[in-house]
């Protein structure tokens, strides 16, 4: 559970610096305090779910390092180009600890496995926060935790805010729909898919879907076979956005060609232009859209879910999206 304390007023910090900052204690989302004596000016993330929350919090200008390939990431062409070019402190299965340190920072921000580092940078004195957003909640609690670090709190409860907005909207415009069954195939392997327990989940079941591996537990990637895929005969198969085939690579399977979604032609795949918006980021709202219009489109209209995604990019990203890039396909 994420809580925060600050030692007096409220820690929005404004650009100019004339809010003054009072020390504030989180607990991120590994179970530890940390505590954040004065406002964070040079921010390394070394992760990028939290380099998109911190664009969305409007942080660019203090990020002094970021996670490896940042040259791939889309939206931080789109929303802060200036970022691609930063230091990287590699990944998460290869972080580098001396390129963190050698950035001075005031604020890292890590993937709660690396707790490791985590440990020798709090040793020197760096205060570390660890997220782990596998779910919509945990996202919303990793956003709030970030926020309060950082002092940007009514962007958070303005994002925040968005989220409940599109929940209802989704709830609304589903009450009445039939919830199909849907087989997410994952990045690097279409015979691998979300389990019950991952984020991926939840955008399944906000889009009004029925998820085909709902039967598998854990909160990673889980093999499948053809059997199993045949089996469920899922009514849609959606990919991934950064999946490594496409849609006309699935259907070619000769072992999956009397599956109904490869006969019907409901393989689809969700766009990648702006970011992986399965992946729990900001954005991730996004994805929820992106499904419901394209399992329910007489409910929630392509022209509409446009609007939405312009919309929220202009709002927490400071950029004009190209509608013309949002499709169902």
């Amino acid at each position: 559970m994420f809580s925060a304390v600050a030692c007096g007023s409220e820690n929005d910090a404004s650009k100019d610096g004339n809010t003054s900052w009072e020390k504030v204690t989180v607990t991120d989302q590994a179970g530890r305090e940390v505590t954040i004596e004065s406002r964070p000016e040079k921010i390394v993330s070394g992760y990028y779910i939290s380099t998109s929350i911190l664009l969305a919090l409007d942080c660019k200008e203090r990020l002094v390092g970021i996670e490896a390939k940042a040259k791939e990431r889309n939206i931080y062409t789109l929303a802060a180009p200036e970022i691609i070019d930063l230091p990287n402190t590699g990944s998460a299965k290869d972080f580098n600890l001396e390129a963190c340190i050698a950035l001075e920072p005031d604020l890292v921000v890590l993937p709660k496995k690396l707790q490791e580092p985590a440990r020798a940078l709090e040793e020197m004195g760096i205060p570390v926060l660890l997220i782990s957003p596998e779910d919509d909640q945990l996202l919303e609690e990793a956003i709030s935790i970030i926020a309060a670090a950082v002092g940007e709190g009514e962007r958070a409860e303005a994002l925040l805010h968005y989220y409940d907005e599109v929940n209802e909207k989704l709830q609304e415009k589903g009450k009445e729909e039939e919830a199909p069954i849907i087989y997410l195939a994952g990045n690097s392997d279409m015979l691998r898919t979300c389990p019950a327990d991952m984020y991926q989940n939840t955008l399944i079941e906000a889009a009004k879907g029925k998820n085909a591996a709902a039967e598998i537990k854990g909160d990673s990637w889980a093999g499948v076979s053809y059997e199993q895929l045949l089996a469920w005969d899922p009514d849609y198969i959606v990919i991934v956005p950064e999946a490594s085939y496409t849609a006309e690579d699935l259907c070619a399977v000769p072992e999956l060609a009397n599956l109904t979604a490869v006969k019907e032609g409901k393989v689809l795949t969700m766009p990648s232009d702006f970011e992986a918006w399965d992946s729990p980021v900001p954005s991730g709202a996004l994805g929820k859209l992106w499904l419901f219009a394209a399992l329910h489109p007489e409910a929630y209209s392509l022209d509409e879910l446009r609007e939405d995604v312009a919309d929220f990019y202009q709002r927490f990203y400071g950029f004009e999206a190209d509608k013309e890039l949002v499709t169902l396909s």
